[in-house]
């Protein structure tokens, strides 16, 4: 199959990007991987007049670690994010996650923050974002505004960015010291989107659990730290309470028994992973 016709604008600056979203509007398409972008014109789902290819715009192609989380810039491959140094110690659920992002072909071509804008609720860096109550930047010529994943992530295919504006960012919170988390999901095969995917954190006062895959966007709650008996009462009511529907991958059933068991298991792992980042003289968990 072959995508419509279009111009093709490749940027240099973030504002050159940003002249021509303001003159286009929802005729144009910001182009960054195109892991996703390029197939859904293929497909014709999408027939914009201009495409901004903003891939080779250096502004936006860094990775910046602040006080209290790293910032990740449109122009970032999930490969290159996988590859940052101290990932695992700084952003350790997105390092459990990246692995089933999709392939490592893809990942040399996808940005973390075309996952984010693609908004598919089984992706993995969206679910990630959800549980991490990460931000993501948006800019534009009326300026810079920062909104929190929940706010951006509006439902299927679906987020809170404007025609005229673009994602400069996403911005990941740093895990904390002694913190645990897990990541956990179930496919049709390995680089499909996830059936059910479970992130979740642990720390002394609360768990934190994100399911992907189980309505138009990830679903996250809190928890205080459970086990046992209470542990699977609580993943049992966290089941029902989400709107799953039967599609060809699966019965709503079978996904409701894959957050019972998939979401027991992955906070007892981030409790477990907690237990032993407070243990002296223990090593980093196994991934």
């Amino acid at each position: 199959m072959k995508p419509p016709r279009f111009d093709y604008v490749r940027t240099a600056s973030v504002e050159e990007a940003i002249d021509v979203l303001t003159e286009h509007g929802e005729d144009a398409r910001v182009l960054a991987g195109g892991q996703s972008l390029v197939a859904m014109l293929n497909m014709r789902l999408l027939a914009p007049e201009v495409v901004v290819d903003i891939s080779r715009v250096p502004e936006l192609a860094t990775i910046t670690r602040t006080e209290d989380a790293v910032e990740i810039g449109a122009a970032v491959t999930q490969a290159a994010t996988q590859r940052l140094e101290g990932l695992a110690s700084h952003l350790p659920l997105v390092a459990r996650a990246l692995p089933f992002v999709g392939h490592v072909q893809t990942r040399a071509r996808g940005t973390v923050c075309g996952s984010i804008a693609h908004a598919d609720p089984s992706s993995e860096l969206p679910l990630c974002l959800a549980a991490l109550e990460g931000e993501v930047v948006l800019r534009s010529a009326r300026g810079t505004r920062v909104m929190a994943a929940a706010d951006f992530q509006g439902g299927v295919l679906t987020t809170a960015c404007a025609p005229d504006e673009m994602i400069a960012a996403v911005r990941f919170p740093l895990q904390a010291p002694g913190d645990g988390c897990a990541f956990t999901e179930l496919g049709i095969r390995h680089g499909d989107f996830a059936i059910v995917a479970v992130a979740a954190l642990a720390n002394a006062a609360r768990v934190r659990v994100a399911i992907g895959g189980c309505s138009d966007r990830p679903h996250a709650v809190e928890l205080p730290p459970l086990a046992g008996d209470a542990l699977a009462e609580a993943m049992n009511a966290l089941a029902w309470s989400l709107p799953f529907d039967d599609d060809r991958h699966a019965s709503a059933r079978y996904r409701r028994d894959l957050v019972r068991i998939l979401g027991r298991q992955t906070v007892e792992a981030a409790i477990r992973c907690r237990s032993r980042a407070h243990t002296p003289g223990a090593g980093a968990p196994r991934r």
